[in-house]
């Protein structure tokens, strides 16, 4: 079978429709995955879904995109400290998580925070990352890192294009030309009312709002075709999420 390379959106806690929707997929032991970020922080299996991907890759090839949900949640663990925002905002499902494994276990995940990437890019014109950029030469050129897994303006900036703007134009976004396809997490394209991934301009969204009341989402990134869990409350009824 040939090779499928999958994008797969924010995942926050919710292990149940992640497995599920590998199981939609048909994944096969020659794909690759790569996660955009946001593992933890939203339905109550945080801890679980790390150490599920954690497994996942000893036999798959993946690549794990820093979430900023991600990096607040190591910085907790390692700290003990956190702000009041990040508990509210589905960090208090994380903590609680967490209660139910030793300290040792929870060590054993540390390498797997600390290797999370800022961002890839695949055959030199396919950039992955949680949230975008606003250097206009490109992420690799971030006076601040964290603007990688926290940016919202790349997005906001793919929506304002006319989509009849010729790249060659004078007045097309620089950032959206340095790439032929981005693909990013972060904001759910529930808050343009979908819950599917969007395409604007060069920049696809496969953040489907899984943590609130969307489905969990995976595209073929050369065939462009879309696997989708139920929505993930479904897979937890007797939880809030970060509704």
């Amino acid at each position: 079978m040939k090779k499928r390379t999958f994008a797969i959106g924010d995942i926050h806690g919710g292990l149940k429709a992640l497995i599920h929707l590998l199981q939609i997929i048909g994944l096969q032991p020659e794909d690759k995955l790569i996660f955009l970020g946001d593992y933890v922080d939203g339905w109550s299996e945080s801890a679980e879904t790390i150490f599920f991907l954690i497994d996942l890759a000893k036999k798959q090839e993946c690549v794990f995109i820093r979430g900023n949900h991600d990096e607040l949640c190591y910085d907790w663990l390692v700290t003990g400290e956190h702000t009041k925002e990040w508990a509210l905002h589905g960090g208090l499902a994380t903590k609680k998580s967490y209660l139910r494994y030793t300290q040792a276990e929870i060590l054993s995940q540390f390498d797997f925070f600390e290797n999370l990437e800022n961002y890839i890019i695949l055959e030199k014109e396919k950039l992955f990352l949680h949230a975008g950029f606003t250097n206009l030469k490109g992420p690799h050129a971030e006076y601040c890192d964290k603007m990688c897994y926290w940016d919202r303006t790349l997005w906001e900036l793919a929506l304002a294009v006319n989509p009849e703007l010729s790249k060659e134009d004078l007045n097309y976004p620089a950032r959206l030309s340095l790439f032929k396809e981005i693909y990013i997490g972060h904001t759910p394209v529930t808050r343009i009312g979908q819950t599917y991934p969007i395409n604007a301009a060069c920049v696809w969204n496969i953040d489907t709002g899984a943590a609130f009341k969307g489905p969990l989402s995976a595209i073929n990134i050369n065939t462009k075709e879309v696997y989708q869990s139920a929505p993930v409350y479904t897979y937890y009824p007797e939880e809030k999420g970060r509704n």
